[in-house]
């Protein structure tokens, strides 16, 4: 069987390793529990699990599937807890799953595709055992809370990057590879908030609902996870709002030196016609035509068309154009 750990706890401290293959050994005693720890078990071990503790084979069904959304499911006595579990590989969030089997005398967690054990956790715990002694509701809020604290860092990460980026928007121009990125970004982060509400919701029934095996003493615990939920949810929609500002300014900017471009086309070709004009005037065939005769015709021609170029250089230059 895919078990990480499982040991029996009484008053706080570790008081033996558990055989999941064997009955449940908990007496019945309130200050005692199981907490099993599994990792991508299958269909054959979980039922083992199931008739040992009672599960809820509607709870099993929802701990094999995985791919779900996080959720609070009350069967009987029993509690079920669904939450997802997140990291950060190369620009790229990556979706785990935990689920929770909470009963009076025992917790159970199943993790898919979660990057992040729970043997520093256990060993946190352990080492303050009055804590511990709260029972399985004060674990399942440190699992939570385990699982939120993981999404920090992920938005830190995402936020350092969009600032780069951001600054690199005002001093240069983003490039297609950068304006690509961008967008990938964003869509990750849309899709983190559609875990970060359900996460929050969960939280939320933990912290109002009378739910079972869940104490009015431990609500405070689970208010402290919700809170830091929103946080992390106030910074996603702040990131999103930057990543859509600098699209735009890099878009602004873009235009802006378009224009600029397009201003100084426009007045060297309004410099350049001046010349232009004159010489196609001059250069038309016909037999009579003033000045053709001129002694110093040429150079007054040149005087002018040199006036005149000067001048509309200097109202472009002042007018900015230049």
């Amino acid at each position: 069987m895919t078990v990480v750990a499982a040991h029996l706890y009484r008053q706080g401290e570790r008081l033996q390793a558990l055989d999941v293959n064997k009955p449940n050994p908990c007496t019945g005693n309130p200050n005692e529990f199981a907490w099993i720890g599994l990792i991508d078990p299958t269909a054959e071990e979980l039922k083992q699990l199931q008739e040992t503790y009672r599960l809820h084979p509607l709870a099993v069904e929802d701990a094999l599937k995985g791919n779900q959304l996080p959720k609070v499911d009350v069967y009987g006595e029993q509690l079920f807890v669904l939450a997802r579990t997140a990291h950060l590989e190369d620009d790229h969030i990556t979706y785990g799953e935990t689920a929770l089997f909470v009963g009076r005398n025992h917790i159970i967690t199943v993790r898919h595709g979660s990057g992040r054990g729970h043997a520093e956790l256990r060993a946190h715990l352990e080492a303050a055992p009055k804590l511990l002694a709260h029972g399985v509701d004060y674990v399942l809020h440190a699992v939570l809370d385990f699982i939120v604290d993981g999404y920090l860092p992920i938005v830190e990460t995402i936020e350092e990057d969009v600032l780069a980026m951001e600054q690199h928007a005002i001093a240069n121009f983003l490039d297609g590879e950068q304006v690509t990125r961008l967008f990938h970004l964003r869509r990750q982060l849309i899709r983190f908030q559609r875990v970060l509400g359900p996460m929050g919701e969960v939280c939320s029934k933990l912290v109002r609902l009378d739910l079972p095996c869940v104490d009015a003493d431990a609500r405070p615990y689970f208010s402290d996870v919700l809170d830091h939920v929103r946080r992390v949810q106030t910074m996603v929609d702040a990131l999103r709002e930057v990543l859509t500002s600098v699209f735009e300014v890099s878009s602004l900017l873009e235009q802006k030196r378009q224009g600029v471009i397009t201003r100084q086309l426009a007045a060297w070709a309004a410099i350049l016609a001046v010349p232009t004009a004159i010489a196609g005037i001059y250069g038309m065939n016909f037999e009579n035509m003033p000045e053709l005769k001129a002694e110093y015709g040429y150079f007054v021609v040149l005087g002018v068309i040199a006036a005149l170029c000067v001048t509309l250089f200097v109202s472009f230059k002042r007018a900015k154009w230049l």
